[in-house]
């Protein structure tokens, strides 16, 4: 109610004074990141220190690193319609308003009341009837004497950072889930092509086939072997299609977009499919980002992963706080003033002047345990938080290795397939020249065939097993790279 401008009493004060001596105070352990042991290097490369958590941008465009512009108009898309982020945004921005609900423990509530009342009253047979009019303000305010606001605002706020967290990586889990597909989809678009040479020179080789056999120079046999390897391959081709389209509805998804809307246009074909294509990202218009000096030691610490874990201990550290604030007693001050008359033109007389101020204590005696059980819950939640935490960190060094050894033994395997389908490749040249001329049988062709078309496919998924892990790389660092230092030509 309002309040008027009166010389304090000596008891009002004191309360005051002890509310602003108690104010510093606040229950419950102060917050320090928890401890544990980590690795001093990665097992596989790079040095390492304690991941702490920084600023997280997953909007830095890490994908240009791939040099596709195709590529990065479809996560610039999906950035701006996917629902999953427009999810994690919202409960973003809920997050913020349940800490600003924690904030406004701060400061007192003050309410506004206007009425007017007719009594009737009967005292020693005489009946009085009256009316009473009010008007004034009320205001009450509990002091955060044992922190427990100031706890709560702690919770809130890190709740918050959590969330933002959340939304961070939810962005980076689109991102890199969208650039995975897309990039497999290009890579399908490459063995495509790879099946339209190879179906068209098996298609030849049938007709040579189908003339020898009618000259008399070879069995019907080697135009079935022929017939058989032609159709085997045209199916295998076919089962592509099948791939390549739910890849393509999976982007369409990702981008906010129903299926039946969205297309993606095969890459323009090759003229001729070499072993050194099927190895290269060239042949695919894309470049394979490279390790950064410094990864993972310093590219690990932006993970919204992790990031978010320890800002949940944090919130759990302070929640302890919040518990441990009801074994103290409650102190709520109360003020209120205003007007009350008996008519309207005396309401705002002096005389009509009403004023009061209070001051209760309040303290919980008994409550069978319900304080201890709030206080052992936010305890064992805070310990659920830790251990969370620090498995979080450990799946993180462990993707991070993973991404690192398959990179590693990936461009190993490149090399040496590349090698295998050059050979598998000559060998069916020289199969095919000896049928030619009547020094081997068909059977040897179609065998070399066979080797030569599954090392070439074998490379052309050894390639989008790199892409990949490059990309799962990305995700296990916090996708904090640039065209400009994550990439080198191939």
């Amino acid at each position: 109610m309002v309040l008027f401008a009166t010389s304090p009493s000596p008891k009002a004060t004191a309360i005051a004074l002890a509310a602003l001596l108690l104010a510093g105070c606040a229950v419950g352990p102060d917050y320090v990141r928890p401890q544990m042991d980590v690795p001093v290097a990665y097992k596989e490369s790079g040095p390492w220190k304690t991941a702490t958590p920084q600023l997280i941008d997953a909007s830095h465009p890490w994908w240009e690193a791939y040099g596709d512009t195709t590529l990065s108009a479809l996560v610039v898309q999906a950035n701006a319609a996917n629902q999953n982020i427009r999810i994690a945004e919202a409960q973003y921005r809920e997050a913020q308003a349940i800490a600003a609900a924690a904030h406004a423990g701060f400061f007192p509530t003050v309410g506004l009341d206007a009425g007017a009342n007719r009594a009737q009253t009967n005292s020693t047979g005489v009946t009085k009837r009256a009316t009473t009019d009010t008007l004034g303000l009320a205001a009450s305010w509990e002091p955060d004497l044992w922190g427990a606001v100031r706890r709560s605002v702690e919770a809130g706020n890190a709740n918050t950072e959590a969330s933002a967290d959340d939304l961070a990586g939810a962005r980076l889990s689109i991102q890199t889930t969208l650039a995975q597909d897309y990039l497999q989809i290009r890579v399908i678009d490459l063995q495509r092509d790879l099946y339209a040479s190879t179906t068209a020179a098996y298609a030849k080789a049938l007709e040579l086939t189908q003339h020898q056999y009618a000259a008399g120079t070879v069995l019907r046999s080697d135009v079935a072997l022929a017939e058989s390897q032609l159709k085997t391959a045209e199916a295998q081709a076919v089962d592509l299609e099948a791939q390549r389209s739910q890849l393509e509805h999976a982007v369409a998804v990702l981008t906010g977009q129903a299926p039946a809307s969205f297309s993606l246009a095969p890459l323009a074909s090759s003229t001729q499919t070499t072993p050194a294509s099927l190895s290269s990202t060239a042949a695919l218009r894309v470049q394979l980002p490279v390790t950064p000096a410094g990864l993972p030691s310093e590219l690990l610490e932006r993970r919204p992963d992790i990031a978010g874990a320890e800002r949940r201990v944090q919130a759990a550290n302070a929640n302890i706080g919040v518990a441990k604030a009801a074994y103290y007693p409650q102190i709520v001050l109360s003020a209120s003033g205003g007007f009350s008359a008996g008519n309207l033109a005396s309401l705002f007389n002096t005389p009509s002047r009403v004023w009061s101020l209070g001051a209760a204590l309040a303290q919980t005696v008994f409550d069978g345990g319900l304080r201890r059980a709030h206080t052992d819950q936010a305890v064992a939640a805070y310990d659920a938080s830790v251990a969370q935490y620090k498995q979080t960190v450990l799946g993180g060094f462990q993707q991070v290795e993973d991404n690192l050894a398959t990179l590693r033994v990936l461009d190993r395997e490149s090399a040496l397939q590349a090698q295998a389908v050059q050979a598998s490749q000559l060998a069916e040249r020289l199969a095919l020249s000896q049928y030619r001329a009547g020094t081997a049988t068909y059977l040897s062709v179609v065998t070399a065939q066979q080797l030569s078309l599954t090392n070439q496919r074998t490379a052309a998924q050894v390639l989008g097993r790199q892409l990949a892990a490059s990309v799962s790389l990305i995700a296990a660092t916090g996708g904090g790279w640039t065209a400009t230092d994550a990439t080198s030509g191939n």
